[in-house]
């Protein structure tokens, strides 16, 4: 789906609990530098990928670079796999860095995970043989669609990650925020590592002038987002 001249949203299909759910990953576009992958969906998913770029006009060979909002394995799944197809650059939060390559331990790395999904074992070792080209540190600027800046947002993971297009003023949440049929929601209580600063991430993106949110789970919001992420930050308020 084309969100505006600058993003589409791939729609990549999972299994849970017996339900299949979307995740909405984010291909950045620009006519000079190139495509831009924003996660990387599950392991295994290198083929959908491939096919839901076809569909936004662009192929594994236009992609420039893969930037990862964190290191959960739904969004860090098909890195290896799209690394080795395509040679792009990686780019990850500084602080969530040693996560992503396997420095540290990333928090899937445990052995219920494991068991109830082989490949995560395969994927923490190919993990491991890769690294981050460009660490981006909070504020950082990508010349980009018009700009596009790297928010610190951590809640979520310690180094959670949401990048802001400046020309369109979309937000591309990762997992800080979630939807429901275009409405916005707090980040999901369950999956979130600390709730009070998740919290006051939101409320950080909650300053910015903001036309578009794109949720990993839950897909666009457009309906008055920058209204609807007022009122997510101010329920969220202790």
């Amino acid at each position: 789906m084309q969100l505006n001249d600058d993003l589409h949203v791939l729609e990549l299909p999972m299994v849970r609990d017996g339900e299949t759910r979307i995740l909405n990953l984010s291909l950045v576009l620009d006519p000079v530098q190139g495509a831009t992958l924003v996660d990387t969906g599950l392991p295994g998913q290198r083929d959908l990928i491939a096919a839901a770029l076809a569909e936004a006009g662009a192929g594994l060979g236009d992609l420039k670079r893969i930037v990862l909002t964190h290191q959960d394995v739904d969004h860090v799944g098909s890195l290896p796999d799209l690394v080795e197809a395509t040679g792009a650059r990686v780019l990850a939060s500084d602080v969530e860095v040693p996560y992503i390559v396997g420095i540290e331990k990333p928090r899937f790395d445990r052995p219920d995970f494991v068991e109830a999904f082989p490949p995560i074992a395969t994927l923490l070792a190919r993990l491991k043989q890769l690294r981050v080209d460009e660490p981006l540190a909070d504020g950082a600027r990508l010349d980009l669609a018009g700009g596009v800046r790297a928010v610190a947002t951590p809640g979520h993971t310690v180094g959670h990650m949401c990048l802001y297009l400046e020309r369109s003023r979309t937000i591309i949440a990762g997992d800080a925020l979630t939807a429901e049929a275009g409405r916005l929601q707090g980040p999901s209580p369950t999956a979130t590592a600390d709730m009070a600063t998740a919290s006051r991430s939101v409320r950080k993106l909650a300053e910015l002038d903001v036309a578009a949110i794109v949720c990993y789970h839950g897909g666009a919001v457009t309906e008055d987002a920058g209204g609807q992420l007022r009122r997510v930050a101010d329920e969220l308020a202790p």
